[in-house]
């Protein structure tokens, strides 16, 4: 059963163009995974989904009754409300009071809160958001709406969501880049490119193969339509001597074929390894301890890092990640121990909120204050083009900071520190509210860096990619005080090593017990054998019978086609105030047009296969 579309729908934001002439629409059952790259619009279709904001165009149709549970990017609370009120406050009837309230502290106690009376003024913007997830969570909907619910939980809470939405009933459209989230939850994907969405059955692994595979028949169709169009163009200047229905639809098929817009290629996020000489000393720490209101954050910790070091850090929320980096950057002071920094360690500190962006100065402005030129492995480049490579075209280079999208304003935080050409670079939460095109670049980028990465994050494909060691926070099971336990490898190494993981091997595990990084790269080793041990095929292309029944008549099919969708667009005038036969002849037209599209398709298939097989030795 359809629960909510919006037809035909386009959505202007200022002067920018973020939908045109596109559908989306949503079924019961269906779990969407919403991903695009920033600035593209996915929280402005999650908030017209939500009935928050109207469309410029198009046609929004809701099934009677369906209830809708929506959660904001950033939630915005009323001041001095206590985090049990609120959560209180948005679920609570005469009828469920008081059944709510015992499920409002189950899920405040799963995300993390003991304190039921704390103010949500007092709270970091993470803490923010998760309040506001129970809230979302805590009554029953038809459909869920969820804009980076992954932000800021650690992966205890991350694998409780997952168990969650996908026990759910309710159907889901969901903008997340975890993208072991993605492909754990969900059973389809809508990618926003370039003003249109388009859709895909399964999860993130599927969607990377059904994407490849479409923009490798667009390209190949695009092809074709070139080399067709210089043959016709050749057809059209020898002059056609008959006028016959047959050739006037050969001509008008030229034009069609003229005249549509070739795909165009996705826009790539381009980065290179920009970073100062590390000397032979780099950073370290020597019995260093922390504590806060006398509870113990880091006991007695050791480590001297190496000048190749990839280290992931995780652990619970306030367990104390982010003061060991605070430590190692010096503006957090030990109770004792001390550090000790190399002379030659430049550190670049991507934190996880945008606090040291001027939201009123234009981002050309913003960039150059760091260098009007930087020295790549291209050679030197201006500011300007090191933007465009960062995807800020002309227009976005002159606008004001703030009226970038959140997405955008991280995109262009990481480009000022890279662009400082750190050779120590630490990584607080860097995968929230990046785009998944820009976190692969990311991980790219720090295969070649020439330093030291240290990074706190709770995506566990990041840190699959990413990390070579892992420091992990977690109790002594005889004191019961936190430590930081150092296990060598990436996350999943760690999931199998750690004694505080009961069930081996860890979350997103593909076939053959490797991560999906190690499967989308590697392959299945087992299927690679079977490849290199099989002779290759020598056996000619050729038609079935039925391809070549099809070929043969295809042209004249076309033409028929035509033939009715004109004469269906006069009967389209003729009726134009008698609605009922109105809109049946509007269906049937649009069924005409969608099945002569889908007869080019085939026409364009066939003549290429026709090409080859005449072409082959």
């Amino acid at each position: 059963m359809n629960l909510l579309t919006i037809k035909n729908f386009s959505k202007s934001i200022t002067d920018k163009v973020l939908f045109k002439d596109t559908d989306f629409s949503i079924n019961e059952g269906e779990k969407i995974g919403v991903i695009g790259v920033n600035g593209t619009g996915k929280s402005t279709l999650l908030k017209m989904l939500a009935g928050l904001i109207d469309t410029d165009e198009g046609e929004v149709v809701k099934a009677n009754k369906v209830k809708i549970n929506y959660l904001p990017q950033n939630p915005e609370f009323e001041k001095g409300i206590t985090i049990y009120d609120y959560v209180i406050s948005q679920n609570s009837t005469e009828h469920n009071h008081w059944s709510v309230e015992g499920e409002a502290k189950n899920i405040l106690n799963i995300l993390g809160f003991q304190d039921y009376e704390q103010k949500v003024d007092c709270l970091s913007g993470g803490q923010r958001k998760r309040v506001a997830l129970a809230a979302t969570l805590l009554s029953n909907c038809d459909i869920l709406i969820l804009d980076e619910p992954t932000n800021h939980l650690d992966s205890t809470m991350a694998s409780w969501l997952e168990e969650y939405l996908k026990k759910s009933k309710a159907a889901l459209v969901m903008v997340t880049h975890d993208r072991y989230f993605l492909d754990r939850v969900c059973n389809g994907i809508a990618e926003i490119d370039q003003g249109k969405i388009y859709r895909y059955t399964g999860g993130y692994e599927k969607y990377l193969e059904e994407k490849a595979l479409r923009e490798d028949i667009a390209m190949a169709s695009e092809r074709k339509r070139q080399s067709i169009l210089r043959v016709e163009l050749e057809w059209i200047q020898r002059g056609a001597r008959a006028r016959s229905t047959k050739q006037k639809a050969h001509i008008q098929r030229y034009e069609e074929l003229r005249d549509r817009e070739a795909p165009k290629e996705t826009q790539k996020l381009e980065m290179n390894s920009i970073s100062s000489r590390l000397g032979n000393k780099t950073i370290e720490l020597s019995h260093v301890s922390k504590k806060y209101e006398e509870k113990d954050i880091i006991t007695d910790f050791n480590y001297i890092f190496l000048s190749d070091d990839r280290i992931g850090i995780v652990g619970e929320n306030g367990c104390g990640k982010s003061t060991l980096m605070k430590i190692i950057m010096g503006e957090v002071t030990p109770d004792s121990g001390t550090i000790e920094i190399g002379q030659t360690v430049k550190i670049g500190y991507f934190s996880q909120e945008n606090e040291h962006l001027p939201q009123n100065m234009r981002v050309v402005d913003y960039i150059k204050e760091t260098a009007e030129n930087v020295k790549t492995e291209d050679g030197v480049i201006t500011a300007t083009q090191m933007l465009n490579r960062f995807l800020f075209d002309s227009t976005l280079q002159y606008q004001m900071i703030n009226r970038l999208s959140g997405g955008e304003k991280r995109r262009l935080y990481l480009l000022k520190i890279l662009m400082e050409a750190p050779n120590v670079l630490i990584l607080d939460e860097p995968t929230n509210d990046l785009d998944i095109a820009t976190m692969m670049i990311l991980e790219d980028y720090l295969d070649s860096f020439q330093g030291i990465v240290i990074s706190v994050s709770h995506d566990r494909y990041f840190l699959n990619r990413m990390a070579n060691r892992i420091f992990a926070y977690e109790k002594d099971t005889v004191t019961g005080q936190v430590q930081i336990n150092q296990y060598e490898g990436n996350y999943d190494d760690y999931m199998a090593k750690s004694p505080f993981y009961t069930q081996r091997g860890s979350i997103g595990k593909g076939t053959g017990g490797k991560s999906m990084a190690a499967n989308q790269e590697n392959g299945n080793s087992e299927d690679k054998g079977k490849k290199t041990s099989q002779k290759p095929r020598t056996e000619k292309l050729k038609m079935t019978y039925n391809e070549k029944r099809e070929f043969e008549t295809i042209d004249e099919d076309i033409a028929k086609l035509e033939e009715k969708i004109e004469k269906l667009g006069k009967e389209v005038s003729a009726n134009a105030t008698d609605f009922v036969k109105l809109n049946q002849v509007v269906k049937e037209k649009e069924e005409a047009e969608q099945l002569l599209e889908e007869k080019m398709e085939r026409w364009v298939y066939l003549n290429d296969l026709n090409d080859r097989i005449n072409n082959q030795g």
